[in-house]
């Protein structure tokens, strides 16, 4: 856990450099040394405000708000209870006003986070399944896959919607712009980050078949309602919700699904997916370190 600690950590980095220093390039050609240490410290202040303030800007541009307990007054509760076994802080919640059941974390670690849920899931997962799914993402947040996620999706949905400034320099932009997020998408996150997160929220909660049916309901709510959202999101959710043609396919990180259902079933038929007690107390003492 230490490791996967440290490298999303050196991926958040990494992403911070690539861009200061192509900052840093543009303001050499604006204008020589001092122009490029100029931009370079400008976007270093920039990449600050994304890591206090990253999670608010995708949660205001995926339209959540702040949830009122009276919506659901299991949430707040279920929410509690998983971030307990999963030794984090209880993010803070926001309601997302949609009919497609999709969820998911943004933020820095553990000691700040926030979790979004639309009404649809809500409304469609059963309370076993709705813990599970929030494990999962919990899950992200204990491993700090949330830091490195709520970077470089933030980086690529603004570059997408960069490109929406109509007629036919759009399509010109998309074409550019598009392929450069995702390659920092497909670069920084690695689509065995669900299968790490799947197990471990398998593990803490003991919820591997639940969690299995939460992520098959919220695969099949993509055939029954309609879903549209930047597609540079993707890597935010449980299960990939967008159709898989055109710039979507760009952005897909997640693995079959099929191979996830089959891993959680198999650590469910092994004991339901919780570890021996002394087992769970190693993995507990692994993830205690301090918020």
């Amino acid at each position: 856990m230490a490791r996967t600690v440290a490298l999303n950590f050196l991926k958040a980095g990494f992403l911070v450099a690539i861009l200061a220093a192509a900052c840093a390039g543009i303001g050499w050609l604006i204008g020589g040394e001092t122009s490029a240490l100029v931009f370079a410290f400008c976007s270093l202040l920039a990449a600050t405000a994304v890591y206090r303030y990253g999670d608010r800007a995708l949660l205001g541009m995926l339209g959540a708000r702040k949830f009122a307990l009276a919506e659901s007054p299991l949430l707040a509760p279920t929410t509690e209870k998983v971030a307990v076994a999963l030794r984090v802080r209880p993010p803070q919640l926001y309601l997302i006003p949609d009919g497609f059941p999709r969820l998911f974390a943004v933020g820095r670690g553990p000691g700040s986070s926030a979790l979004a849920i639309s009404t649809g899931a809500l409304h469609s997962l059963r309370r076993e399944e709705l813990e599970a799914a929030i494990a999962h993402e919990l899950a992200h947040v204990r491993r700090r896959d949330v830091l490195v996620q709520t970077f470089v999706v933030l980086f690529a949905t603004t570059l997408v919607e960069l490109s929406r400034v109509g007629g036919w320099l759009s399509r010109f932009l998309l074409a550019i712009l598009a392929p450069i997020g995702a390659a920092f998408v497909h670069l920084l996150l690695s689509a065995n980050r669900e299968h790490h997160a799947d197990e471990l929220a398998a593990r803490a909660t003991g919820g591997a078949h639940d969690l299995a049916d939460a992520l098959a309901r919220l695969d099949r709510a993509a055939e029954l309602v309609e879903f549209a959202a930047n597609p540079a999101t993707e890597p935010l959710y449980p299960v990939d919700p967008f159709e898989a043609d055109g710039i979507a396919r760009m952005f897909k990180t997640h693995p079959p699904l099929e191979e996830r259902l089959r891993r959680l079933r198999e650590l469910g038929s092994s004991g339901n997916g919780r570890l021996p007690e002394r087992t769970l107390s190693e993995l507990r003492k692994e993830t205690s370190e301090p918020l």
